[in-house]
Protein backbone atom coordinates (compact mmCIF):
# COMPACT_ATOMS: atom_id res chain seq x y z
CA UNK A 1 0.00 0.00 0.00
CA UNK A 2 1.15 3.38 -0.77
CA UNK A 3 2.32 5.53 2.43
CA UNK A 4 1.31 8.94 3.30
CA UNK A 5 4.67 9.95 2.17
CA UNK A 6 3.95 8.71 -0.96
CA UNK A 7 0.79 10.28 -1.52
CA UNK A 8 1.05 14.22 -3.62
CA UNK A 9 -0.68 16.88 -1.55
CA UNK A 10 -4.47 17.28 -2.33
CA UNK A 11 -6.50 19.88 -1.42
CA UNK A 12 -7.86 20.33 2.06
CA UNK A 13 -11.58 20.30 2.80
CA UNK A 14 -11.32 23.20 4.68
CA UNK A 15 -8.81 24.88 2.00
CA UNK A 16 -10.85 23.98 -0.99
CA UNK A 17 -13.93 26.61 -1.34
CA UNK A 18 -11.47 29.27 -0.50
CA UNK A 19 -8.97 28.90 -3.28
CA UNK A 20 -6.32 26.29 -2.01
CA UNK A 21 -6.60 24.07 -4.90
CA UNK A 22 -6.16 26.86 -7.29
CA UNK A 23 -3.51 25.32 -9.32
CA UNK A 24 -5.53 21.61 -9.83
CA UNK A 25 -7.15 22.63 -12.93
CA UNK A 26 -3.55 23.41 -14.52
CA UNK A 27 -2.31 20.87 -12.86
CA UNK A 28 -4.67 18.73 -14.94
CA UNK A 29 -3.85 20.52 -17.96
CA UNK A 30 -0.73 20.12 -17.77
CA UNK A 31 -0.89 16.26 -16.63
CA UNK A 32 1.74 15.29 -19.48
CA UNK A 33 4.43 17.76 -18.33
CA UNK A 34 3.80 16.55 -14.53
CA UNK A 35 4.58 13.34 -15.34
CA UNK A 36 8.24 13.83 -15.76
CA UNK A 37 8.12 16.87 -13.06
CA UNK A 38 10.36 16.33 -9.53
CA UNK A 39 8.37 14.23 -7.62
CA UNK A 40 6.06 16.78 -5.02
CA UNK A 41 6.54 16.99 -1.40
CA UNK A 42 4.57 14.94 1.19
CA UNK A 43 1.58 16.34 2.75
CA UNK A 44 2.03 19.47 4.87
CA UNK A 45 1.56 18.44 8.99
CA UNK A 46 -2.13 17.99 9.97
CA UNK A 47 -3.77 20.99 11.78
CA UNK A 48 -4.56 21.28 15.29
CA UNK A 49 -8.27 19.91 15.05
CA UNK A 50 -7.08 16.65 13.55
CA UNK A 51 -6.48 13.30 15.60
CA UNK A 52 -3.41 11.07 14.51
CA UNK A 53 -4.32 8.11 12.91
CA UNK A 54 -1.44 6.29 12.78
CA UNK A 55 -0.23 4.37 16.12
CA UNK A 56 0.21 1.54 18.32
CA UNK A 57 -3.54 2.00 19.12
CA UNK A 58 -6.39 3.18 16.49
CA UNK A 59 -7.83 6.02 17.45
CA UNK A 60 -11.65 6.62 18.82
CA UNK A 61 -10.62 4.12 21.80
CA UNK A 62 -9.25 6.43 24.25
CA UNK A 63 -9.32 9.63 22.03
CA UNK A 64 -11.13 11.83 24.09
CA UNK A 65 -14.64 11.61 23.27
CA UNK A 66 -16.54 13.74 20.13
CA UNK A 67 -19.32 15.57 20.42
CA UNK A 68 -20.93 12.85 17.57
CA UNK A 69 -20.45 9.86 15.98
CA UNK A 70 -22.07 7.58 13.19
CA UNK A 71 -21.59 4.06 13.65
CA UNK A 72 -21.52 1.43 10.89
CA UNK A 73 -21.34 -2.01 9.96
CA UNK A 74 -21.09 -3.51 6.84
CA UNK A 75 -21.64 -6.88 5.89
CA UNK A 76 -18.81 -8.79 3.31
CA UNK A 77 -20.11 -9.17 -0.25
CA UNK A 78 -16.28 -10.40 -1.24
CA UNK A 79 -15.92 -13.38 -2.72
CA UNK A 80 -12.03 -14.11 -1.82
CA UNK A 81 -9.72 -12.82 1.08
CA UNK A 82 -7.96 -10.88 -1.05
CA UNK A 83 -10.68 -8.57 -2.22
CA UNK A 84 -11.20 -8.15 1.73
CA UNK A 85 -7.25 -6.92 1.71
CA UNK A 86 -8.19 -4.14 -0.55
CA UNK A 87 -11.10 -2.79 0.66
CA UNK A 88 -9.08 -2.57 3.84
CA UNK A 89 -6.18 -1.05 2.16
CA UNK A 90 -8.34 1.36 0.27
CA UNK A 91 -10.12 2.53 3.94
CA UNK A 92 -6.93 2.81 5.24
CA UNK A 93 -5.61 5.30 2.64
CA UNK A 94 -9.18 7.24 2.76
CA UNK A 95 -9.60 7.65 6.10
CA UNK A 96 -5.89 8.73 7.01
CA UNK A 97 -6.30 11.38 4.47
CA UNK A 98 -10.01 12.15 5.89
CA UNK A 99 -8.71 12.18 9.61
CA UNK A 100 -5.57 14.49 8.42
CA UNK A 101 -8.50 17.19 7.11
CA UNK A 102 -7.98 16.09 3.26
CA UNK A 103 -10.90 14.37 1.19
CA UNK A 104 -10.64 10.74 0.86
CA UNK A 105 -9.63 10.33 -2.27
CA UNK A 106 -7.70 12.39 -5.23
CA UNK A 107 -10.41 14.97 -6.36
CA UNK A 108 -11.24 13.89 -10.17
CA UNK A 109 -11.94 16.97 -12.44
CA UNK A 110 -13.10 15.03 -15.46
CA UNK A 111 -17.27 15.99 -15.78
CA UNK A 112 -17.88 12.67 -17.69
CA UNK A 113 -16.62 10.86 -14.61
CA UNK A 114 -18.36 10.06 -11.25
CA UNK A 115 -17.52 12.37 -8.48
CA UNK A 116 -14.27 10.98 -6.21
CA UNK A 117 -15.81 13.00 -3.38
CA UNK A 118 -19.32 13.55 -1.90
CA UNK A 119 -18.63 17.55 -1.61
CA UNK A 120 -21.00 18.18 1.46
CA UNK A 121 -17.52 18.55 3.77
CA UNK A 122 -15.70 20.70 1.25
CA UNK A 123 -14.67 23.99 3.14
CA UNK A 124 -14.96 21.95 7.10
CA UNK A 125 -12.76 21.09 9.17
CA UNK A 126 -11.48 17.82 9.97
CA UNK A 127 -13.30 18.62 13.76
CA UNK A 128 -11.07 15.64 15.39
CA UNK A 129 -12.11 13.18 12.84
CA UNK A 130 -11.30 9.64 14.09
CA UNK A 131 -12.27 5.97 11.99
CA UNK A 132 -12.22 2.86 14.46
CA UNK A 133 -12.48 -0.68 12.15
CA UNK A 134 -13.38 -3.57 14.19
CA UNK A 135 -13.68 -7.18 12.97
CA UNK A 136 -17.61 -8.96 13.48
CA UNK A 137 -17.71 -13.35 13.75
CA UNK A 138 -18.58 -12.96 10.63
CA UNK A 139 -15.46 -12.16 9.10
CA UNK A 140 -14.04 -15.26 11.02
CA UNK A 141 -17.22 -17.42 9.90
CA UNK A 142 -20.45 -17.02 8.71
CA UNK A 143 -23.23 -19.89 8.56
CA UNK A 144 -20.50 -22.47 9.03
CA UNK A 145 -18.54 -21.63 6.05
CA UNK A 146 -14.66 -20.02 6.27
CA UNK A 147 -15.01 -17.64 3.41
CA UNK A 148 -11.67 -16.49 3.81
CA UNK A 149 -9.69 -18.82 5.76
CA UNK A 150 -9.54 -16.80 8.82
CA UNK A 151 -11.62 -19.28 11.31
CA UNK A 152 -8.26 -20.65 12.88
CA UNK A 153 -7.56 -16.89 13.65
CA UNK A 154 -10.81 -15.83 15.27
CA UNK A 155 -9.53 -14.79 19.00
CA UNK A 156 -10.92 -16.59 21.37
CA UNK A 157 -12.75 -13.70 23.22
CA UNK A 158 -14.61 -12.96 20.47
CA UNK A 159 -17.73 -14.84 21.55
CA UNK A 160 -20.93 -14.44 20.19
CA UNK A 161 -23.19 -12.78 22.71
CA UNK A 162 -25.05 -14.89 24.70
CA UNK A 163 -29.34 -13.87 24.46
CA UNK A 164 -29.73 -11.47 27.94
CA UNK A 165 -32.71 -10.91 29.47
CA UNK A 166 -35.14 -8.58 28.57
CA UNK A 167 -33.09 -8.74 24.82
CA UNK A 168 -35.13 -7.52 21.70
CA UNK A 169 -32.60 -7.41 19.19
CA UNK A 170 -33.72 -6.47 16.08
CA UNK A 171 -31.89 -8.45 13.19
CA UNK A 172 -31.74 -5.32 10.56
CA UNK A 173 -29.83 -3.38 13.52
CA UNK A 174 -27.72 -6.53 14.59
CA UNK A 175 -24.18 -7.93 13.67
CA UNK A 176 -22.18 -7.25 10.97
CA UNK A 177 -19.03 -8.20 9.56
CA UNK A 178 -16.92 -4.96 9.90
CA UNK A 179 -17.87 -2.25 12.02
CA UNK A 180 -16.98 1.14 11.24
CA UNK A 181 -16.61 3.86 14.06
CA UNK A 182 -16.30 7.77 12.68
CA UNK A 183 -16.52 10.19 15.72
CA UNK A 184 -16.32 13.72 14.72
CA UNK A 185 -16.98 17.37 16.34
CA UNK A 186 -19.21 17.60 13.27
CA UNK A 187 -21.96 15.57 12.47
CA UNK A 188 -21.69 16.31 9.18
CA UNK A 189 -17.71 14.85 8.94
CA UNK A 190 -18.66 11.79 10.82
CA UNK A 191 -21.17 11.34 8.33
CA UNK A 192 -19.35 12.13 5.32
CA UNK A 193 -16.29 10.14 6.23
CA UNK A 194 -18.56 7.15 6.39
CA UNK A 195 -20.39 7.56 3.15
CA UNK A 196 -16.42 7.91 1.54
CA UNK A 197 -16.03 4.77 3.17
CA UNK A 198 -19.04 3.01 1.79
CA UNK A 199 -18.61 3.90 -1.54
CA UNK A 200 -15.35 2.59 -1.36
CA UNK A 201 -16.83 -0.36 -0.80
CA UNK A 202 -18.89 -1.19 -3.84
CA UNK A 203 -18.88 -4.71 -4.34
CA UNK A 204 -17.29 -5.56 -1.87
CA UNK A 205 -19.32 -4.61 1.00
CA UNK A 206 -22.66 -3.82 1.90
CA UNK A 207 -24.05 -1.45 5.20
CA UNK A 208 -26.11 -4.11 7.03
CA UNK A 209 -26.88 -1.16 9.63
CA UNK A 210 -26.31 2.08 11.12
CA UNK A 211 -26.32 4.42 14.19
CA UNK A 212 -25.55 8.33 14.80
CA UNK A 213 -25.29 9.44 17.95
CA UNK A 214 -24.57 12.73 19.96
CA UNK A 215 -23.29 14.39 23.40
CA UNK A 216 -22.88 17.49 24.87
CA UNK A 217 -19.23 19.17 25.38
CA UNK A 218 -17.83 15.83 25.91
CA UNK A 219 -14.56 17.03 27.59
CA UNK A 220 -15.99 19.92 29.53
CA UNK A 221 -18.68 17.97 31.90
CA UNK A 222 -19.98 14.44 32.37
CA UNK A 223 -22.15 14.22 29.40
CA UNK A 224 -25.92 13.69 30.66
CA UNK A 225 -28.06 11.12 28.84
CA UNK A 226 -31.71 11.61 27.89
CA UNK A 227 -32.77 10.27 30.80
CA UNK A 228 -31.15 13.44 32.45
CA UNK A 229 -28.24 12.00 34.57
CA UNK A 230 -24.19 12.01 34.50
CA UNK A 231 -23.58 9.29 32.41
CA UNK A 232 -19.83 7.85 32.63
CA UNK A 233 -18.45 9.21 35.94
CA UNK A 234 -16.80 5.75 36.82
CA UNK A 235 -14.89 5.29 33.78
CA UNK A 236 -11.31 4.26 34.17
CA UNK A 237 -8.72 6.67 33.42
CA UNK A 238 -7.70 6.35 30.15
CA UNK A 239 -4.60 8.71 30.95
CA UNK A 240 -3.10 5.47 33.08
CA UNK A 241 -1.07 3.35 31.38
CA UNK A 242 -1.47 0.52 34.22
CA UNK A 243 -5.22 1.26 34.18
CA UNK A 244 -5.12 1.26 29.93
CA UNK A 245 -2.84 -2.22 29.93
CA UNK A 246 -5.49 -4.19 32.59
CA UNK A 247 -8.66 -3.18 31.16
CA UNK A 248 -9.06 -1.63 27.62
CA UNK A 249 -5.85 -3.07 25.35
CA UNK A 250 -5.58 -6.67 24.68
CA UNK A 251 -1.89 -8.17 24.66
CA UNK A 252 -0.21 -11.79 24.44
CA UNK A 253 -3.47 -13.61 25.99
CA UNK A 254 -4.71 -13.72 22.43
CA UNK A 255 -3.53 -13.11 18.65
CA UNK A 256 -0.89 -11.38 17.92
CA UNK A 257 -2.92 -9.25 15.38
CA UNK A 258 -4.57 -7.80 18.36
CA UNK A 259 -1.74 -7.09 20.71
CA UNK A 260 -2.79 -3.02 20.97
CA UNK A 261 -6.69 -3.66 19.69
CA UNK A 262 -9.57 -3.67 21.52
CA UNK A 263 -12.79 -5.68 21.98
CA UNK A 264 -15.92 -3.59 21.00
CA UNK A 265 -19.35 -4.32 22.56
CA UNK A 266 -21.79 -2.22 20.72
CA UNK A 267 -26.02 -1.70 21.96
CA UNK A 268 -28.66 0.09 20.66
CA UNK A 269 -30.60 1.02 23.77
CA UNK A 270 -33.98 2.20 23.64
CA UNK A 271 -35.20 4.39 26.63
CA UNK A 272 -39.22 4.64 27.34
CA UNK A 273 -38.76 8.68 27.75
CA UNK A 274 -42.20 9.16 28.24
CA UNK A 275 -42.63 6.02 30.93
CA UNK A 276 -39.34 7.54 32.98
CA UNK A 277 -40.61 11.54 32.72
CA UNK A 278 -43.75 10.27 35.11
CA UNK A 279 -41.71 9.38 37.51
CA UNK A 280 -40.66 10.66 40.87
CA UNK A 281 -37.20 12.48 41.14
CA UNK A 282 -36.71 10.25 44.63
CA UNK A 283 -37.16 7.15 42.27
CA UNK A 284 -35.41 8.05 39.44
CA UNK A 285 -33.04 8.53 41.71
CA UNK A 286 -33.22 5.34 43.73
CA UNK A 287 -33.18 3.68 40.21
CA UNK A 288 -29.77 4.93 39.32
CA UNK A 289 -28.22 5.25 42.45
CA UNK A 290 -26.65 9.13 42.23
CA UNK A 291 -28.25 12.54 42.42
CA UNK A 292 -29.41 13.43 39.44
CA UNK A 293 -28.56 17.31 39.51
CA UNK A 294 -24.84 16.40 41.00
CA UNK A 295 -23.94 13.02 39.79
CA UNK A 296 -22.83 12.23 43.14
CA UNK A 297 -23.87 8.98 44.80
CA UNK A 298 -26.60 9.04 46.96
CA UNK A 299 -26.13 10.32 50.15
CA UNK A 300 -23.16 12.21 49.04
CA UNK A 301 -22.54 15.46 47.65
CA UNK A 302 -18.99 14.57 45.00
CA UNK A 303 -19.81 13.46 41.47
CA UNK A 304 -16.88 11.40 41.95
CA UNK A 305 -16.80 10.74 45.36
CA UNK A 306 -15.93 6.36 45.75
CA UNK A 307 -19.61 4.60 45.75
CA UNK A 308 -20.12 3.59 49.74
CA UNK A 309 -21.97 0.50 48.69
CA UNK A 310 -21.89 0.02 52.66
CA UNK A 311 -23.87 3.14 54.18
CA UNK A 312 -27.15 2.38 55.87
CA UNK A 313 -30.22 4.97 56.88
CA UNK A 314 -31.82 5.39 60.24
CA UNK A 315 -33.71 2.46 58.88
CA UNK A 316 -30.83 -0.06 58.37
CA UNK A 317 -31.92 0.07 54.41
CA UNK A 318 -28.56 0.68 51.30
CA UNK A 319 -28.39 4.23 50.71
CA UNK A 320 -28.04 2.85 47.23
CA UNK A 321 -30.51 0.03 46.66
CA UNK A 322 -29.73 -3.41 46.05
CA UNK A 323 -30.73 -3.18 42.88
CA UNK A 324 -29.79 0.06 42.17
CA UNK A 325 -27.68 1.11 38.43
CA UNK A 326 -24.60 2.11 39.59
CA UNK A 327 -24.55 -0.28 42.32
CA UNK A 328 -25.00 -3.67 39.78
CA UNK A 329 -22.02 -2.20 37.59
CA UNK A 330 -19.65 -1.05 40.42
CA UNK A 331 -16.45 -2.93 39.73
CA UNK A 332 -16.64 -3.68 43.54
CA UNK A 333 -19.70 -5.86 42.87
CA UNK A 334 -18.28 -7.84 39.67
CA UNK A 335 -14.89 -8.61 40.91
CA UNK A 336 -12.87 -5.66 39.59
CA UNK A 337 -14.81 -6.00 36.08
CA UNK A 338 -14.79 -2.62 34.35
CA UNK A 339 -15.21 -1.36 31.02
CA UNK A 340 -14.36 2.04 29.23
CA UNK A 341 -17.60 3.47 28.00
CA UNK A 342 -18.07 5.84 25.04
CA UNK A 343 -21.63 6.14 24.76
CA UNK A 344 -23.94 8.83 22.89
CA UNK A 345 -27.69 9.48 22.96
CA UNK A 346 -29.50 9.00 19.93
CA UNK A 347 -33.03 10.25 18.67
CA UNK A 348 -34.70 9.07 15.69
CA UNK A 349 -38.03 10.50 16.00
CA UNK A 350 -40.85 8.33 16.88
CA UNK A 351 -42.79 5.15 15.61
CA UNK A 352 -45.65 2.89 17.63
CA UNK A 353 -44.90 1.17 20.79
CA UNK A 354 -46.11 -1.27 22.99
CA UNK A 355 -44.75 -1.29 26.00
CA UNK A 356 -43.04 -4.15 28.06
CA UNK A 357 -43.65 -2.60 31.22
CA UNK A 358 -47.28 -1.41 33.22
CA UNK A 359 -49.46 0.19 32.30
CA UNK A 360 -48.47 -1.60 29.19
CA UNK A 361 -49.26 1.89 27.02
CA UNK A 362 -49.55 1.49 23.30
CA UNK A 363 -49.15 4.63 20.67
CA UNK A 364 -46.29 6.63 19.52
CA UNK A 365 -43.56 7.21 21.09
CA UNK A 366 -39.90 8.58 21.04
CA UNK A 367 -37.33 5.76 19.45
CA UNK A 368 -34.19 7.25 21.77
CA UNK A 369 -31.95 6.50 24.16
CA UNK A 370 -28.32 5.55 24.41
CA UNK A 371 -26.33 4.27 21.67
CA UNK A 372 -23.78 2.28 24.40
CA UNK A 373 -20.02 2.08 23.09
CA UNK A 374 -18.15 -0.35 25.48
CA UNK A 375 -14.13 -0.58 25.38
CA UNK A 376 -12.57 -3.90 27.18
CA UNK A 377 -9.50 -6.37 27.34
CA UNK A 378 -11.71 -9.37 27.10
CA UNK A 379 -15.52 -9.21 26.65
CA UNK A 380 -16.28 -11.97 28.78
CA UNK A 381 -14.46 -10.75 31.85
CA UNK A 382 -16.32 -7.46 31.31
CA UNK A 383 -19.33 -6.57 29.37
CA UNK A 384 -20.99 -10.31 29.95
CA UNK A 385 -20.14 -10.72 33.59
CA UNK A 386 -21.18 -7.44 34.28
CA UNK A 387 -24.95 -7.18 32.20
CA UNK A 388 -25.42 -11.29 33.12
CA UNK A 389 -26.47 -9.68 36.49
CA UNK A 390 -27.37 -6.09 35.48
CA UNK A 391 -30.74 -7.50 32.76
CA UNK A 392 -32.10 -9.45 35.75
CA UNK A 393 -31.93 -7.55 38.48
CA UNK A 394 -31.46 -3.89 37.21
CA UNK A 395 -34.25 -1.12 37.99
CA UNK A 396 -33.27 0.36 35.07
CA UNK A 397 -34.37 -2.36 33.23
CA UNK A 398 -38.19 -1.60 33.12
CA UNK A 399 -37.22 2.05 31.57
CA UNK A 400 -35.11 0.79 29.01
CA UNK A 401 -35.15 -2.25 25.87
CA UNK A 402 -31.75 -2.94 24.21
CA UNK A 403 -32.81 -3.21 20.14
CA UNK A 404 -29.65 -3.88 18.43
CA UNK A 405 -25.81 -3.84 18.36
CA UNK A 406 -22.71 -6.27 17.96
CA UNK A 407 -19.42 -7.41 19.12
CA UNK A 408 -16.43 -6.75 17.59
CA UNK A 409 -12.10 -7.22 17.58
CA UNK A 410 -10.64 -3.75 16.70
CA UNK A 411 -7.01 -4.22 15.91
CA UNK A 412 -4.34 -2.64 16.92
CA UNK A 413 -3.13 0.41 15.36
CA UNK A 414 -1.27 0.73 11.96
CA UNK A 415 2.07 1.97 11.23
CA UNK A 416 2.16 4.51 7.75
CA UNK A 417 2.30 1.97 4.71
CA UNK A 418 0.02 -1.03 6.98
CA UNK A 419 -3.34 -1.25 6.58
CA UNK A 420 -5.78 -1.58 9.39
CA UNK A 421 -5.75 -5.53 10.42
CA UNK A 422 -2.77 -6.30 8.16
CA UNK A 423 -1.18 -8.72 10.78
CA UNK A 424 -4.51 -10.48 10.35
CA UNK A 425 -4.19 -11.31 6.88
CA UNK A 426 -0.32 -11.61 6.85
CA UNK A 427 -0.79 -14.24 9.75
CA UNK A 428 -2.83 -16.80 7.31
Amino acid sequence: MTSSDDIPPRPSRRGFLAGAAGGLAAAVSGAAQAATATPPPAVPAAPADTEPFWGAHQAGIVTPQQSHCYFTAFDLTAKKRDEVVSLLQRWTAASARMTAGLTATALDLDPAQPATDSGEALGLKAARLTLTFGFGPGLFEKDGHDRYGLAARRPTALVDLPRFNGDQLQPERTGGDIAVQACADDPQIAFHAVRQLARLAYEAADIRWAQAGFVSEPGKQTPRNLMGFKDGTGNPDVDDPKATTKLIWSDDEGPDWMRGGSYLVARRIRIALEHWDRMKLAFQEQTIGRHKYSGAPLGLKDEYAPLNLEATDKDGNPVIPENAHVRLAAAATNDGAQLLRRGYSYNDGVNFTAERWPPWRQGMEYDAGLFFLAYQRDPRAAFIKIFERMSKFDMLNQFVTHTGGGIFACPGGAAEGEFVGQRLFQSV
